[in-house]
């Protein structure tokens, strides 16, 4: 793409308008898909939720039982990590960037399309629910072989992935080409460019783990076939499985980036800047599986180094990040009279019920459970430390500070700010709703602290240990130095939960007021303090073309080995029932559907 001076200065003064000042009216169909695509899924969380209390209360040996109310321990497990980790946020995913590319191009979006998109993850979710919720699926998060599930949870979950990409494919890319016929000469809006990038990822990485789905575990499932390579789809997995978390934490970096500047007061610090961190995170976010299978027989140390590299290098757009969001609060937090080298922090909004800057407090509180998430991360990427670490109750706290900090505050706080939008009323019990994200966090922060603690003494993640490690009468497994910590991070959870009932309080209160303005999607968008026109950020072709280099020169040896070195002969599917692990080909008979 040939880029000219003009041009550069045409892009310049195109992107220096605010585009916040225009809301976009939405009724009918639209309204009611986008409505239902974020509370579908939140009714499901609170399941996902209250599951989380439950466990942690179990491990800490608090509750001393293998099940509640008919849903055993491992079953409990899966449906959390599968509505918390997939379901909300895909959903959160699809709703927030059919609002972005709605309120930001200015262009409708077609009904057809997002009828066929809605029915698609609302049926893939009830099949797979109804898998999960009748102990037919509990094959956890981490779903790869050996575990079996019943076929309706993959058929599931492959609608749930088609519906979610059909808008990228059908609705927004028309839309986005369409805008730049009308807009030769400016720049895509910053949370355009962010929200194509994310779902760019999102089908790049759901290629691989709709391959083992399709021509593994179905047919495992079926009984179609009675064997099974676990390497090799262990690997397709973390293919999808580690990416995934880029996917989640893109649609937050779009509102720290186009919508925390201007709450704080300010404007975003640097375009060019926030542009360049999406574009590496496409770049570097998908080979970087391995990583997962440090302990993994079968592949070449030298290629999980190579991820491991790799791994780091998404620092680099997170650093990025931590700069220029630090910056656009710096700026925002003078311009309403801050002074000094720190104390200008005081002057930002944490408490404020003005307007819409309560969403404030959603977002620094996920920012600082973030830092947690990141420098535990660290530990994680590493090829030497991953190994003291790997399996423990460390990767649960470091989970609950990434897609359980920043992800899921922006998220639930994003969800908030369109349910009032869309229902046409002000948000209530504003109070609740600043309070929820600070006690969220403060109870993740001991969470964290605590299962890091317990993880490097070894207690494993995933195991109710309480009926175990922690049973006092367990005179051989028992492991007192492991029962404070434990109770500690009990507490930390339940804490969490606390904040999680005051946002639902202001929810429901939001999502059924009387209507007092047309429903609307409008966003505080900021302008942006530096804006220099730079062209390695104007075009996303390149980035796309360099992305799938990276892959195939990451990938494609490792998946080789995954093919030729993992065990592919008499190695059965296993299904859990009642928390036993049993051969698939003794089962076929009570996974078929009544």
């Amino acid at each position: 793409m040939q880029i000219t001076g003009d041009y550069l200065r045409s892009v310049a003064v195109a992107s220096a308008q605010d585009r916040s000042g225009d809301a976009a009216r939405v009724t009918g169909a639209i309204r009611f898909i986008l409505l239902s695509e974020l509370i579908v899924p939140f009714l499901l969380l609170i399941l996902g939720v209250l599951l989380g209390l439950y466990q942690v209360l179990a491990r800490a040996g608090i509750i001393r039982s293998a099940d509640i109310f008919g849903i055993n321990y491992y079953q409990g497990l899966t449906l959390h990590g599968v509505i918390n980790a997939i379901v909300f946020t895909t959903f959160f995913a699809v709703a927030f960037g059919n609002a972005i590319m709605l309120h930001q191009l200015k262009r409708p979006l077609k009904v057809g399309v997002q009828w066929a998109s809605w029915l698609l993850m609302v049926g893939g979710t009830l099949m797979a629910a109804w898998a999960m919720l009748t102990g037919r699926a509990t094959v956890l998060y981490t779903f790869y072989l050996p575990m079996v599930a019943h076929w309706t949870f993959y058929v599931g979950a492959t609608l749930l992935l088609i519906g979610s990409i059909l808008p990228y494919f059908l609705d927004w890319i028309p839309n986005t080409l369409a805008w730049r016929r009308e807009n030769p000469n400016a720049k895509l809006p910053l949370a355009v460019l962010g929200n194509l990038v994310n779902f760019t990822l999102w089908f790049l990485i759901i290629l691989p783990l709709a391959t083992t789905v399709l021509f593994q575990m179905l047919p495992l499932s079926l009984g179609l076939a009675s064997e099974v390579n676990p390497l090799l789809s262990r690997t397709l997995f973390w293919f999808f499985g580690h990416a995934l978390v880029y996917f989640w934490l893109l649609p937050s970096y779009i509102m720290l980036y186009t919508m925390l500047p201007k709450l704080a007061g300010g404007k975003l610090y640097s375009d060019p800047a926030a542009r360049l961190a999406f574009l590496l995170f496409l770049l570097f976010s998908i080979p970087v599986g391995l990583h997962h299978q440090y302990t993994e027989g079968g592949l070449s140390s030298g290629w999980k180094l190579w991820h491991a590299f790799l791994t780091f290098m998404v620092a680099l757009p997170s650093f990025i990040t931590a700069f220029t969001v630090a910056a656009s609060l710096e700026h925002g937090a003078r311009q309403n009279g801050g002074q000094g080298l720190f104390s200008w922090w005081s002057k930002l909004p944490y408490w404020s019920r003005e307007g819409d800057k309560w969403l404030f407090a959603y977002f620094i509180s996920g920012l600082i459970l973030f830092l947690f998430g990141g420098v535990t991360g660290i530990v994680n990427a590493s090829y030497n430390l991953n190994l003291v670490v790997h399996n423990t109750a460390w990767v649960v706290g470091h989970f609950h500070t990434t897609v359980g900090g920043l992800v899921t505050l922006s998220f639930l706080g994003m969800t908030l700010y369109l349910v009032a939008r869309l229902r046409g009323v002000d948000v209530k019990a504003k109070p609740l709703a600043l309070a929820a994200p600070y006690l969220w966090m403060l109870g993740f922060v001991i969470f964290e602290i605590a299962l890091s603690i317990t993880g490097l003494q070894g207690a494993p993640r995933r195991s109710n240990i309480g009926i175990s490690y922690l049973d006092p009468s367990n005179e051989l497994l028992y492991r007192g130095d492991w029962l404070f910590w434990s109770h500690v991070g009990a507490l930390g959870g339940a804490l969490a939960v606390v904040g999680f009932l005051s946002y639902v309080v202001s929810l429901v209160g939001t999502l059924f007021a009387k209507p007092v303005r047309a429903p609307e999607i409008d966003f505080p968008i900021a302008e942006a303090l530096h804006d220099t026109p730079t062209p390695l950020v104007v075009n996303l072709r390149p980035w796309v073309t360099a992305t799938l280099a990276l892959i195939a020169i990451s990938y494609t040896y490792p998946l080789y080995e995954s093919m030729t070195r993992g065990v592919i002969t008499k190695v059965p599917g296993y299904q859990s029932i009642e928390s036993n692990l049993v051969p698939q080909q003794t089962l076929r008979e009570q996974t078929k559907l009544p």
